[in-house]
């Protein structure tokens, strides 16, 4: 598979700190952050998928992970800062991944609220992406995160960018998504808010998983209404609220405590 990168790409990950703002430096320590955290709970895919941010200003450049390193090993330092060509902004060594580049570039140049855009191949996100009907709501997580789910059919290894329009579309005002026979997906406002949205929607894909090995006819459903009742409790700016001010902060002291190197 090809990758993007700048042919005459020069420099070291430790030079970035001096060359970007405050406002891109705690991007970056964020994004590293949700990496590690990707890694930490094992749903990483050797150097594969991808989580990305977008930069605050007009220019529409984002974050997005070496193709050449494991999730583990990313710092603030080291992630990618492209344009929406795909081009390195700063000189940099390292690979994109061109199907990251496809998929993210499209939610973070016509989605507002696509600040931070996360996609994963977990084995649970896998198989409930190939289930015929989808996210079942039969657990309280699956009913936050089915809340809000949108549907993208398969069209390949994501390189065509022709693809960006249709996801964009099949997202709507959606903020997770679940790529038919490929993984899961999630945006948010901010770093913090997709990472939440996007474990709940794995924690869901895992439990639907398991659930189903009592047999799809002798699942308990819940009752009428409930559904709709989780989604009145969960709506986005609740959900920002969370991710920001409760469980983020509580993550990053996590990582601290295991290996602090992220927010180099």
């Amino acid at each position: 598979m090809a990758t993007l990168m700048n042919d005459n790409a020069t420099g070291s990950d430790a030079d970035v700190r001096g060359q970007v703002s405050d406002e891109e430096w705690q991007v970056r320590v964020d994004l590293a952050a949700a990496y590690r955290l990707v890694a930490h709970y094992g749903w990483d895919d050797l150097i594969f998928t991808h989580l990305s941010a977008r930069i605050p200003g007009p220019e529409h450049h984002f974050l997005i992970n070496p193709y050449d390193m494991m999730f583990d090993e990313i710092t603030a330092s080291s992630l990618v800062k492209i344009d929406v060509e795909g081009q390195p902004v700063l000189p940099t060594a390292h690979p994109v991944n061109p199907a990251g580049f496809t998929i993210h570039s499209a939610l973070h140049m016509n989605c507002d609220n696509a600040n931070a855009v996360m996609h994963l191949h977990t084995p649970a996100g896998q198989a409930v992406s190939a289930m015929e009907f989808g996210l079942l709501p039969h657990t309280q997580t699956s009913m936050i995160a089915g809340s809000d789910i949108a549907y993208h059919e398969y069209e390949g290894i994501a390189t065509d960018l022709e693809e960006r329009e249709r996801l964009v579309e099949d997202m709507g005002d959606r903020h997770v998504m679940i790529l038919r026979n490929h993984g899961t997906l999630a945006i948010g406002n901010t770093v913090a808010e997709c990472f939440l949205r996007l474990y709940f929607l794995e924690r869901a894909c895992d439990a639907q998983v398991k659930m189903l090995s009592a047999g799809y006819d002798n699942l308990s459903t819940p009752p009428q209404g409930t559904p709709e009742k989780v989604k009145e409790q969960t709506k986005p700016e609740g959900m920002g609220m969370i991710a920001n001010g409760l469980a983020w902060p509580a993550l990053l002291r996590k990582l601290d405590r295991i290996d602090p190197s992220f927010r180099n």
